[in-house]
């Protein structure tokens, strides 16, 4: 899906080094690991393992790139239920990742504070809100020597028209938040296609209404989104206010493993729109470039494979959590409410 030209973001900075060749390499690797596991994710769902997965083929390019677009020493993302690749690229612990998909914890086990990957949620366009808040936060709190925290925020093409989504972009263009709004526009809100849901047909058009660049960037280039992340990182983080990078991709499977994708497209059509797979696009770069050959990729896609046993091995073997953490964790001080529902709760479980 070739993206129509939106780039009003200042260039990359001189200082601002594209990859090298050993991070290219990684990038690869990054991608070949997490087309495995999103492949073995949905298996485990289909044998029994985990209850529900949301599959994001197709979009490793536009995900990877982000993650690794983005200083995890500092910056905070917060995701959708989508973002495995985002995760996996910032080092999240993937089985704790996958304890929500094994439907044992809300949010994963894995720890948002040390990961800078805020607990993903499957409220549409409410990881948005959360974004700004925290992106506010860091004005308040005064920028370092070398600039601001950034908070980045991912959100489809069908989040996009949620109200909530147009409040935070507003609030964020107002107090000048260092916000990125990234969204994966993969073609379609569940069901329904993007032309049929966004009016304009662009996400990032939209950003002037509130006085914000944007850049709309090729998704299956897992290098344009490397640098259009980067820029946009950099932008928010000098001061300068939000932007809203949207990664034209594709969604190639369901929208999660419930979904049916048949009764609304034809595999036809996924062939047609899907473009080129992002993974045999960057390949070719690397063997063009003299960076790869196939006894590198051999050994790269067959320890994506190992890691993604690992994981499944790993995932098995969770257990299931105490009851009494659903009251231990909802707020910081409890209220009189929450203490009797809790002690009603270990009179009729616990027998206490």
């Amino acid at each position: 899906m070739a993206p129509r030209a939106l780039d009003t973001l200042p260039p990359r900075q001189a200082d601002a080094a594209a990859p090298d060749p050993d991070q290219l390499r990684d990038l690869y690797r990054l991608l070949s690991n997490v087309r495995q596991l999103d492949t073995s994710a949905v298996a485990w769902q289909r044998q029994g393992l985990i209850p529900g997965y949301a599959p994001m083929l197709g979009q490793e390019a536009a995900q990877v790139g982000a993650g690794f677009g983005v200083d995890k020493t500092r910056d905070f993302v917060f995701p959708t239920y989508r973002e495995m690749g985002v995760a996996y690229t910032l080092g999240v612990n993937m089985v704790e990742y996958m304890s929500t998909h094994k439907a044992i914890w809300h949010g994963g086990l894995y720890d948002p504070v040390a990961s800078h990957f805020a607990p993903f949620q499957a409220v549409v366009g409410g990881s948005v809100l959360h974004a700004v808040g925290w992106a506010h936060g860091q004005t308040l709190n005064g920028a370092s020597a070398d600039g601001l925290g950034v908070g980045v925020a991912f959100l489809g093409d069908g989040a996009s028209s949620q109200g909530d989504v147009h409040e935070a972009m507003n609030f964020a263009a107002i107090l000048k938040a260092p916000v990125v709004f990234f969204v994966q526009n993969n073609g379609w809100a569940i069901s329904v296609p993007t032309e049929q849901q966004v009016a304009g047909g662009s996400v990032a058009a939209r950003a002037a209404g509130y006085g914000m660049p944007a850049v709309r960037v090729d998704g299956n280039d897992v290098l344009a989104v490397v640098e259009a992340t980067q820029r946009a990182v950099a932008h928010a983080r000098a001061g300068l206010g939000p932007v809203v990078v949207e990664a034209m991709t594709y969604r190639r499977g369901p929208h999660s493993t419930s979904d049916d994708p048949g009764r609304y497209r034809t595999l036809e059509d996924e062939k047609i729109d899907g473009g080129e797979d992002p993974l045999n696009r960057f390949r070719s770069v690397l063997l063009t470039q003299g960076l790869a050959d196939a006894s590198f990729f051999a050994e790269a896609d067959a320890g994506a494979q190992t890691r993604a046993d690992e994981i499944r091995d790993g995932v098995v073997a969770l257990d299931s959590r105490p009851g009494s953490e659903m009251f231990d964790f909802v707020f910081q001080e409890s209220t009189p409410t929450l203490g009797a529902q809790a002690r009603q709760w270990r009179e009729e479980s616990e027998h206490v």
